[in-house]
């Protein structure tokens, strides 16, 4: 039997190491050794652009003009946006900004608040 801890998103038994991470072939889920020695890996981990650690619920300020996609306007500097909530993907952050409603942004465009 295997020494490598099980998947913490499925549970799966078949996981394998690549680098310094864990990866689960039946769910793709990958998760860091470093986490999973301390037991501190709670599924997804979403850094801002300085590296801080976000979570569902802070409050965000964006650090780049924005373009809207199909609309002209633009999510300027210093823009901020609570109440975020982490979502899989490459845009990971769903939130509501004021003026413009709904949308996603990625997390390498906002620092935490």
């Amino acid at each position: 039997m295997s020494d490598l801890p099980a998947c913490p998103k499925c549970q799966g038994q078949y996981t394998y190491e690549d680098r310094d991470q864990y990866v689960c072939p039946e769910c793709g889920h990958e998760w860091s050794q470093n986490a999973a020695e301390a037991g501190t890996d709670d599924g997804l981990v979403v850094l801002d652009a300085n590296g801080n650690r976000l979570a569902d619920g802070d409050s965000v300020t964006v650090i780049k003009d924005l373009k809207v996609k199909g609309s002209s306007s633009v999510v300027k500097v210093g823009t901020k946006v609570k109440n975020i909530r982490l979502v899989e993907g490459d845009h990971n952050l769903d939130c509501k900004v004021d003026g413009i409603g709904a949308m996603k942004l990625k997390s390498e465009f906002v620092k935490k608040a």
